[in-house]
């Protein structure tokens, strides 16, 4: 048995699809080159499919297919689909409860309905909350570091200034450690708990089709629940890239040399957070590459990292997840074969929405394997 699994994860080192995902709110959302699903496990027990064609700014710009680019885009459009599938699975998972409580005020079934759908929709107040969220993020992990790496320097006697290599070193590490500690603090509460278990299902079937095995509850079962290509070794990436580059960049340039002190760090982190765009593209070029190389010991070495802290972004999941996962992914692969979507010139799949009670119900799909390695 530990020989098969090994033999198993093995494999999946050695060929990543271009198909990714996210977990979302008792849900996974994953995209293919050319679909995007949301699938969200409902209070009934019944799965809801979101279903799209991704007709992204890379089927229309070119250019922005080019190494470097190609990661800042990435970074974009993860947000972006971030936000849809999370306001998405947000109104699924609390609609029982906000329909019970509509009929008791007396509003009909229809009423409801339809202001569920108008709810659907990405408002004003999303965005700020977004925005908020946003802002509270750049605080935590590019000011708090930056001017907790200032402090420990004055309390080591060392005079650190922007263009200095250990500042940012400093600067980085303190940025690793609030994130692993945000991280392991906010794993214990328990809709958290469960949204890390839905994304160790969504590595899982990933893995699964990797394998090119069938997408069924049994065989995804036997897989990590770590990843390689996940968000999280992304953010490993980010990390490290960003301290070399704030180095170099804060070396050659005087940023804010004549300003006073205090508008001088306003103005160096603004400035780190520009050069997150940068540092993004160099990120994703570097995944890229640890993944056509998985079978070179720098390759493993680069991998590791991320993948030690996917031991806290990941939870093992149960089959009910497992099946959702596996859901959302047998539904791209079903829409990019129905439809032909890889040749489509122009966006010809309308969202829609259906709901299914199990991983059967989902029309088998002849879509190979090697048409998704990247």
């Amino acid at each position: 048995m530990i020989k098969t699994l090994k033999k198993i994860i093995l494999l999946t080192t050695k060929q990543y699809t271009s198909i990714g995902g996210q977990a979302v709110i008792e849900g996974v959302m994953m995209r293919s080159p050319n679909a995007f699903v949301v699938a969200v496990r409902k209070p009934d027990g019944s799965i809801r499919l979101r279903r799209d064609q991704w007709y992204g700014l890379s089927r229309k710009l070119d250019f922005l297919k080019k190494p470097f680019l190609r990661g800042i885009l990435m970074l974009v459009e993860t947000m972006a689909n971030g936000l849809v599938s999370l306001n998405y699975s947000a109104n699924i998972a609390m609609a029982e409860e906000e329909r019970e409580k509509a009929l008791k005020k007396g509003k009909t079934l229809a009423e409801f309905e339809a202001s569920q759908k108008k709810k659907e929709k990405v408002d004003i107040a999303t965005f700020l909350t977004m925005a908020v969220s946003f802002a509270f993020g750049i605080g935590l992990f590019v000011f708090a570091p930056h001017m907790i790496a200032f402090g420990i320097g004055d309390l080591l006697g060392q005079s650190w200034t922007l263009d200095s290599f250990a500042f940012h070193a400093v600067d980085g590490v303190v940025k690793a450690l609030i994130f692993i500690g945000y991280i392991w603090g906010i794993s214990f509460m328990k809709d958290v708990y469960r949204v890390f278990q839905y994304h160790g299902a969504e590595h899982k079937s990933i893995a699964t089709f990797e394998a090119g095995l069938d997408l069924t509850v049994e065989n995804a079962r036997k897989f990590t629940k770590l990843h390689p290509r996940c968000g999280t070794s992304f953010v490993f990436f980010l990390i490290l890239i960003s301290i070399v580059l704030f180095s170099a960049v804060f070396t050659l340039v005087p940023i804010g040399a004549n300003l006073p002190p205090i508008l001088r760090h306003v103005v160096a982190v603004l400035f780190k957070v520009a050069l997150m765009l940068p540092v993004a593209g160099i990120s994703y070029e570097l995944i890229k590459a640890s993944g056509r190389c998985a079978d070179q010991w720098w390759a493993r070495a680069m991998a590791a990292p991320g993948m030690l802290l996917q031991k806290l972004t990941t939870k093992e999941p149960d089959d009910q997840q497992l099946e959702v996962a596996l859901s959302s992914i047998k539904t791209v692969l079903y829409l990019e074969e129905k439809y032909n979507l890889k040749d489509a010139t122009a966006k010809v799949v309308t969202l829609d929405e259906i709901d299914i009670r199990h991983l059967g119900e989902i029309e088998v799909n002849n879509g190979s394997l090697k048409e998704f390695l990247e």
